[in-house]
C-alpha cells in the first residue's frame, strides 16, 4: 500500500487548530495516513498575506462573527470536545511557543510538546506568552521548561521557524489550520471531509 501523508500547518494561536488535532486521530485511522505537523508562525502568515484573525476581520460584521462562533460551537458539540475553553488572554503572542515547537521537534518530542502546550492554551487558559508561566507548565508536564525555552533564543531555531513560515506562504497558506495532501491545499476544520476524501 502506498503510504499517505497529511501535512498540518500549525500554530497554537488558532483555537481551530486545537479542535482539529482532537479529531484527526480517527480520520488518520480511517485513511491509514500519517500526520506531519509543520510549525509556522500565524502572525507571520497574517503579515505576509494581509489576512487577520476572524475576530478582527469581521469586527464590523457582527452577524458573520456570530456565525463563526456558532460553527465552532457545533463542531465542539458534535465531537464532544468538552475540555475546550476560549483562552481569556486571547490573542496570545505565540512566538515563544512556536520557537519552542521547533526546539521540541529538534529534540524528537514535537507531538508531546504540542499536546502539552495545546492543553495549556485551550483547556487551562494560561497566558503562554509569559515565559515564566510557559516554563512552569512545561516543567510540570514532563519537560525541562527553562532549558527548552532557553533554546528558543538560538539563531538556528529562529531561522527554522521563519523558513517554515515563508515556505508555507509561498505554497498559498493564509491561515491556520491548513492541510496539504500532496500539493492539494485545504483550509479550516470544516474541510476535513474534503481532506479525508483526498486521502482516500
Amino acid at each position: 500500500m502506498v503510504s499517505k501523508t497529511l501535512e498540518l500547518i500549525f500554530d497554537f494561536g488558532s483555537p481551530n487548530a486545537y479542535l482539529t488535532l482532537k479529531v484527526l486521530p480517527e480520520l488518520l485511522e480511517r485513511t491509514g495516513a500519517d500526520l506531519v505537523i509543520t510549525p509556522c508562525l500565524l502572525g507571520g502568515i497574517f503579515k505576509a498575506t494581509g489576512n487577520k484573525a476572524p475576530m478582527l476581520q469581521y469586527a464590523d460584521v457582527p452577524a458573520k462573527l456570530a456565525y463563526e462562533n456558532l460553527e465552532m460551537r457545533r463542531f465542539i458539540d458534535r465531537h464532544g470536545l468538552t475540555k475546550f475553553r476560549l483562552n481569556p488572554h486571547f490573542p496570545v503572542n505565540t512566538l515563544l511557543l512556536m520557537r519552542g515547537a521547533i526546539v521540541a521537534e529538534d529534540e524528537g518530542h514535537l507531538d508531546d510538546y504540542i499536546d502539552t502546550a495545546n492543553r495549556a492554551m485551550w483547556e487551562e487558559g494560561l497566558k503562554m506568552d509569559d515565559p515564566e508561566v510557559a516554563a512552569a507548565f512545561l516543567s510540570a508536564n514532563g519537560f525541562d521548561g527553562p532549558a527548552l525555552l532557553a533554546r528558543t533564543h538560538e539563531p538556528g531555531i529562529k531561522a527554522r521557524l521563519a523558513a517554515n513560515t515563508e515556505a508555507a506562504v509561498a505554497r498559498g497558506v493564509f491561515g491556520i489550520p491548513t492541510f496539504f495532501v500532496g500539493d492539494a491545499m485545504f483550509f479550516g476544520k470544516d474541510r476535513l471531509d474534503q481532506v479525508e476524501a483526498a486521502l482516500a
